[in-house]
């Protein structure tokens, strides 16, 4: 009797550990992903900078360097927007993927823990 539950104590410490990696290497693919993402939108967002800073230097009248900024400025906030909402998606995704193992786990105590 003692030796089965320490054999069932001992499978579940490995199935902690299996669990507990496999999180990991989500969570570590996802921070990649989000790392990316957040490189990626940066360099945009400077290009989209440089360039409008280019447009305002050209402009010959007042109204039209006003036309130019409220047209950045509108870009800028919809593409902010757009990249929260995307990241939001990645976190949320991220965070799934890292619970799986758990859920597997948890699945297979609950009938232990019943006993």
């Amino acid at each position: 009797m003692a030796f089965q539950q320490f054999e069932t104590v001992q499978k579940l410490g490995k199935d902690n550990v299996d669990a507990a990696l496999k999180a990991f290497g989500a969570i570590t693919k996802g921070v990649q992903t989000i790392a990316a993402e957040v490189g990626d939108y940066s360099k945009k967002n400077f290009e989209t900078g440089t360039a409008t800073i280019e447009k305002l230097v050209a402009v010959k009248t007042l109204d039209k360097a006003f036309e130019i900024h409220g047209e950045y400025l509108k870009t800028s906030y919809e593409t902010a927007v757009a990249q929260a909402t995307k990241l939001g998606e990645i976190y949320s995704s991220v965070a799934k993927e890292a619970y799986k193992p758990y859920e597997a786990l948890f699945a297979k105590a609950a009938p232990v823990a019943a006993k």
